[in-house]
């Protein structure tokens, strides 16, 4: 153990997890995908606990653990045993306890509960990333000719708030899929100079899955935002971003996910050139021009 490659922090124990998929033996990818779905789980878990939730024999766990540096197991755990332990439910399972909840009274835990998991979302996402990764996919959008923003379901809204927002003071934005279109039919004339954001979470949604296969054989810079490092649009990305999105309530939780892409877009302005400044105030000076915003 003294090689100063070994990850000390569980977010580099779960990179290079992500980097070192491929060459996994399927079994040991059983493992590793119940990792990196369930990193708490690491710290307060033994070998043969693991290996039972993944579903796969304690030896294979050891395997995985080795590959991606450790002497084995106990070595591999240590960076999470500070980790903080979390449940995973069904969709079904919170909708039921939310009505549970109404019928006796306890709304004011409820609203404990939301506000302590929005909370938490936002912390745990931003602890699992950094400014330099934030800047190094800022850049690559700013660099390229057209920039596609991908969702579908709760996540198409999220798209395209951040293209609107990004439009009031830059084009080559767009929001996809199109009404009446496919994602993969909009990135028909797409290639190396551009790049697709692409975001999705568990149940991940074919189409975003194969819009980002698509996008890799045309070249193009992928920008992936999922709830997973094991989600296969993070796995393929070039820049990938893994948000938290627990909820007490059925629905994922997009709290996490507009606050990334609201900051990503941050970096986009921030290292933009100085006719962007300029742009947003054309933008709006017209529109006040044009009485689009209510005057007192």
């Amino acid at each position: 153990m003294n090689d100063t490659n070994i990850p000390s922090e569980p977010t580099t124990v779960l990179d290079r997890l992500t980097e070192e998929w491929d060459a996994l033996t399927p079994e040991a990818q059983k493992a590793a995908r119940y990792v990196l779905e369930n990193p708490q789980d690491v710290g307060v878990s033994t070998v043969r606990e693991i290996a039972e939730a993944a579903k796969v024999k304690p030896n294979t766990v050891v395997r995985m653990a080795r590959q991606v540096g450790f002497d084995g197991y106990e070595g591999f755990r240590a960076p999470f045993r500070e980790a903080i332990r979390r449940g995973s439910v069904t969709f079904e399972d919170r909708a039921r306890w939310l009505q549970s909840i109404a019928k006796e009274g306890e709304l004011g835990g409820l609203f404990a509960d939301m506000i302590g998991a929005a909370i938490r979302n936002i912390e745990e996402t931003f602890s699992a990333t950094s400014a330099e990764k934030l800047q190094a996919a800022a850049q690559a959008i700013w660099a390229s000719d057209s920039t596609y923003t991908l969702g579908v379901g709760v996540n198409n809204a999220n798209a395209r708030n951040f293209t609107y927002l990004a439009s009031t003071g830059m084009v080559r934005f767009h929001a996809i899929p199109g009404p009446g279109n496919s994602a993969v039919d909009d990135l028909a004339f797409a290639g190396p100079k551009d790049v697709l954001i692409a975001i999705t979470c568990k149940p991940y949604r074919a189409e975003v899955v194969a819009a980002v296969e698509v996008a890799r054989e045309q070249g193009m810079t992928v920008i992936g935002i999922s709830d997973s490092p094991a989600s296969p649009i993070i796995r393929a990305a070039d820049h990938g971003f893994v948000v938290r999105a627990d909820t007490p309530q059925f629905f994922p939780s997009s709290v996490s996910t507009i606050a990334l892409l609201e900051t990503l877009l941050s970096f986009v302005i921030a290292g933009a050139s100085d006719e962007i400044v300029g742009r947003v105030e054309r933008f709006h000076a017209r529109r006040h021009r044009l009485g689009i915003y209510h005057e007192d």
